[in-house]
């Protein structure tokens, strides 16, 4: 049996897979493997050798390679949210467990265990190619795209893609593909309520919010609806489109998180076009666009942590499993009080009652 023959979960071998992608081209990567019961990383997989080449993820040398190429689109993903930023990679800070890219436009913090399948890909369209470096995790999800804009040094991007490249470029399917688990929301222990209080009362830094979470085994939304109103409160689900449109029209700087398990990606900065297109609310900035499934989000919360200078007020969306879809701060540096404009936003977002928050949850 060759690499092509290699059986996918839906039967299909890389031949029959990059047939009827022929016959469907127009349909996006994420929407057309899932047609067919497959990863995204599936199909990719499917073009090595017929204009996608198998890359490795190494981080010290793929991001120390890409702050060589200029300016890119870097766009991370979630089910429903895509995150685009266009700019250079600049400063890149490696760790076993996350990594840091920093940088004017480009800034993410990411989770190298889940950096497990790359391709360079180069798709016709039209007269022109459009190049691309793409990261899935071992379930096949994406969880990094890198697209070359006009401005890209090509070459530095091939001397990148050679370095990288597995020595192996026969065409197939990945067989060690495994089945991404549920997101399922935690059940509270008996008595939390009063730790979490007391910790959430405790923070001075909110990165170690995290390690509350952890230590008290809470999901996100059980410890909102759990902390009290003093703390976090729900809002209405139209919250979001609203922030987006009164930060553009107030010219509120804000900070914009979408992220998947290997990888968030944020925008700091002022927003300016935002437009609605069916169930998307999109923003269309020069080097910021955003795409949001406003149809996916089930929960709003406004969020307050203690910070470095007094508290910060987050608004945070969730689909109906609860997993986080987005996540919004007000701008600011470390060290610096939370801005006044944004507080008063996100502080008069219309609220949903308790008491239908927590109808709504059970």
């Amino acid at each position: 049996m060759t690499t092509d023959q290699v059986q996918t979960v839906c039967g299909l071998d890389a031949a029959q897979i990059r047939k009827a992608r022929a016959e469907n081209p127009k349909m996006r990567e994420r929407d057309f493997a899932q047609s067919l019961g497959i990863s995204e990383a599936e199909l990719a997989g499917a073009f090595v050798g017929y204009g996608t080449r198998r890359i490795e993820p190494r981080f010290e040398n793929l991001f120390s390679g890409l702050q060589q190429v200029g300016k890119v689109m870097a766009l991370t993903r979630n089910e429903s949210a895509v995150h685009e930023k266009i700019g250079p990679f600049e400063k890149f800070i490696n760790g076993e467990r996350a990594a840091l890219m920093l940088g004017e436009q480009i800034d993410t913090r990411m989770f190298p265990s889940n950096w497990v399948h790359g391709f360079a890909v180069e798709k016709q369209d039209g007269k022109d190619v459009r190049r691309s470096l793409q990261f899935f995790d071992a379930h096949g999800d994406a969880v990094q795209k890198i697209h070359t804009r006009p401005e890209t040094d090509m070459k530095a991007w091939d001397r990148l893609i050679g370095e990288l490249a597995f020595c192996d470029q026969q065409p197939g399917t990945l067989p060690y593909i495994t089945p991404a688990p549920v997101f399922t929301r935690k059940t509270p222990a008996d008595g939390v309520e009063v730790q979490l209080r007391n910790r959430w009362k405790s923070l001075t830094d909110i990165h170690q919010f995290h390690g509350l979470l952890r230590d008290l085994d809470l999901d996100r939304v059980s410890a909102f609806e759990l902390v009290g109103d003093d703390w976090a409160w729900r809002l209405d689900n139209g919250s979001v489109p609203a922030l987006l449109r009164l930060a553009a029209a107030e010219d509120i700087p804000i900070m914009c998180f979408v992220g998947n398990k290997g990888c968030i990606q944020i925008h700091t900065g002022k927003i300016k076009t935002v437009m609605a297109k069916g169930p998307w609310i999109n923003i269309m900035d020069p080097t910021f666009h955003l795409h949001l499934r406003t149809d996916h989000i089930h929960d709003v919360w406004a969020v307050r942590k203690r910070a470095d200078v007094g508290h910060v007020t987050s608004i945070e969306a969730f689909d109906s499993d609860g997993k986080q879809i987005i996540q919004f701060f007000g701008a600011r540096g470390e060290g610096n009080a939370e801005r006044d404009d944004w507080r008063t936003l996100a502080e008069n977002l219309p609220k949903l009652d308790r008491a239908i928050s927590l109808g709504a949850a059970e």
